[in-house]
């Protein structure tokens, strides 16, 4: 008989996308091949505390307390007081937002020298800081949204930046995704209650033109070389400001999602090779979701990079693929092969430097 291979499976956490995670962490765990894996489900509480849960169903408040041993060795996690001794050899983050996507996990697990699933530690950070990202994209020519940054010092004028970027305008987190911690901006009075409710979330904000536009994701696999989707489109069909958290997860008639977008082929394989370009240009790994705008008169920005998209019942992602002929298992098993073939290519490199 084979050996399984061991594979951790880490959702929940800290962040405010914490929900969002357990539901992603559902599917991934209901479709992986349990033929060629070993599966241990790692929740992490809001508190922050870790445990070793078997239903991952739900909500994480207990299980197994968990910490981790060190060793380089032989890694694993480990139950005081009790004989579980969990080895670690493959870890996929199912993580969204702070501590889980911004590369905090991922150093965590690259210094024991395991298989890490997903961006680096560099491509996690870059994707998850929305202003760095932006700042990358746009040395590299690459379209975005007009936008302005600030930090919780700065003074910030609302006349200067409905000047700058005209109104309605849109106040965003500079570190957070699933449509948390943006308001849309149209009146001085709005203006106040969305830099409070941004800067909740950290130190800075990202603020954007809001542009006119259809919404397209395209999904992208690969490390050397790269694979990408037909966009999909995301069209709001009731009376929301833009595509907020509850239009994503809580309104299941809010939205109609077209895979593929209907979009003039030539535009569809320029914005394909436009998301490849990101996904370069940010350092990212294995897979992830470009989110991109689309005008009117075919002008194509960027909006951002998800280095762990969603995985549950309403993500994109899955779809995109499912489109592209990957069935759902078949998904899972390619980006986790993908993160294994890129673990196994790093071990070559020297990490000892002999004087000759």
């Amino acid at each position: 008989m084979v050996k399984k291979e061991h594979l951790i499976i880490l959702f929940g956490g800290r962040s405010v996308e914490h929900e969002i995670s357990i539901k992603s962490a559902i599917n991934v765990v209901t479709h992986l091949d349990k033929d060629r894996f070993k599966v241990s489900t790692i929740g992490i509480a809001k508190s922050g505390d870790w445990f070793l849960v078997d239903d991952i169903n739900q909500p994480i408040v207990s299980g197994v307390p968990i910490v981790l041993s060190l060793s380089v060795k032989k890694p694993s996690f480990r139950s005081l007081g009790s004989e579980i001794d969990t080895p670690i050899e493959i870890v996929f983050p199912i993580l969204h937002g702070t501590d889980g996507e911004d590369g905090s996990i991922q150093g965590l697990f690259q210094a024991l020298n395991v298989v890490v699933i997903g961006s680096n530690v560099l491509g996690s950070a870059i994707s998850m800081d929305k202003i760095i990202a932006k700042k990358l994209l746009e040395h590299a020519g690459i379209p975005v949204v007009p936008y302005l940054c600030f930090s919780k010092q700065d003074k910030l004028s609302f006349q200067d930046i409905s000047i700058t970027l005209g109104l309605p305008f849109i106040v965003k987190a500079g570190n957070l995704g699933s449509s948390v911690g943006i308001s849309k901006v149209s009146s001085e009075e709005t203006f106040h209650a969305a830099l409070q409710d941004s800067f909740q979330y950290g130190n800075e904000i990202l603020i954007e033109s809001f542009v006119k536009c259809r919404e397209l994701e395209c999904g992208i696999l690969g490390n050397e070389q790269l694979a990408s989707t037909w966009p999909g489109e995301i069209t709001l069909i009731k009376n929301y400001d833009f595509y907020t958290y509850e239009a994503k997860y809580l309104d299941k008639e809010a939205i109609r999602i077209d895979i593929p977008a209907k979009v003039a082929v030539p535009v569809q394989l320029t914005i394909r090779e436009l998301c490849e370009k990101v996904f370069k240009v940010l350092k990212c790994n294995d897979f992830a979701r470009v989110d991109v705008f689309l005008t009117d008169d075919n002008k194509i920005m960027i909006n951002e990079i998800n280095s762990i998209p969603g995985f549950t019942d309403v993500s994109m992602f899955p779809g995109l693929w499912a489109h592209m002929g990957l069935t759902y298992p078949e998904l899972i098993t390619k980006v986790i092969n993908l993160g294994i073939e890129r673990w196994q290519k790093e071990q070559q490199y020297a990490t000892d430097y002999e004087k000759h």
